[in-house]
């Protein structure tokens, strides 16, 4: 299988200094956030819902340097899939309530959809956890499919679990003591979705948190990561003590609740790309519209 061009030119990014690497994640963030114009405004009418008392100004600040961040955690793939282990292990830190990923009993690892992601799930994998896995939606090309899976493969044990493949091989997973890192807060579309607030906006959510934890019988775990000069740093929490509850829906609007807090503390990483209020109620018009 031919390798992607794009593939080459990660693998030869890798071994530059992380300086020079933030620097033209600076240059590309600015130079998308000027031409990705639709991006550009659904970032911008997800940050009016989320922060409706912030200026326009502030949001668009916000929205320049989550295009930023965003850039620059795309190109840091380079050296978190490709640099020397020693390399990954100085740059990303692990945080917090970190025994929660050595002890023996499987978790699901609450994996908000920061920028740092990729970063993090590596890191976990790396220096904490034995056995892991994901789930996983494949590439539209072959040889970036096999770049991307590779990636996340590259440390420890891990399972890549395809989306089309449903909820059996995932409690299949965390029966047999895998930790599972979930990244549940998108908006998926319908099915199977619940109308939870988040921001105070309702906003259709996967209860995948809460259904695979009671099917896995597995604690959540919830797992950060922030982008710093240096690197990346994955703050683990706690265990959530009694979570799951009886109540899927009061569970997931409890995961919403709980993500808006990290997301005020960096909301520039937060991955406002995406048109996290696509589905509406029924009833509802789009709130997105026409791009300007």
């Amino acid at each position: 299988m031919t390798t992607h061009p794009g593939v080459w030119l990660m693998r030869a990014l890798a071994p530059l200094p992380l300086p020079w690497l933030r620097a033209l994640g600076d240059v590309l963030g600015r130079l998308l956030f000027a031409l990705a114009r639709r991006r550009r405004h659904i970032a911008l009418v997800n940050l009016r819902l989320a922060f409706p008392a912030w200026s326009e100004a502030e949001r668009m600040d916000v929205a320049r340097r989550s295009f930023i961040a965003f850039a620059q955690s795309f190109i840091d793939r380079a050296w978190v899939w490709h640099a020397p282990d020693a390399v990954v292990r100085q740059r990303i830190r692990l945080t917090g309530a970190v025994d929660e990923l050595r002890r023996p009993e499987a978790a699901v690892l609450f994996a908000p959809h920061f920028y740092g992601m990729d970063a993090g799930g590596a890191a976990i994998m790396q220096q904490a956890v034995a056995k892991g896995g994901s789930i996983y939606s494949p590439q539209s090309g072959a040889a970036t499919d096999a770049w991307v899976r590779a990636g996340r493969e590259r440390f420890g044990d891990v399972v890549l679990i395809n989306r089309r493949d449903g909820v059996k091989p995932v409690v299949k997973s965390l029966r047999e003591g895998r930790y599972l890192y979930l990244l549940p807060d998108m908006d998926l579309g319908p099915e199977e979705s619940v109308f939870v607030p988040f921001f105070g906006v309702p906003a259709a959510t996967v209860p995948s948190l809460p259904r695979l934890a009671r099917l896995g019988r597995a604690r959540v775990v919830p797992t950060v990561t922030r982008m710093t000069p240096g690197g990346y740093e994955v703050q683990v929490h706690p265990a959530w003590s009694g979570y799951p509850g009886d109540d899927p829906v009061a569970d997931t609007a409890l995961m919403n609740r709980r993500l808006e807090d990290w997301i005020r503390t960096m909301p520039e990483q937060y991955y406002w790309v995406h048109k996290r209020f696509k589905t509406r109620p029924a009833g509802e018009p789009s709130v997105y519209g026409r791009t300007p």
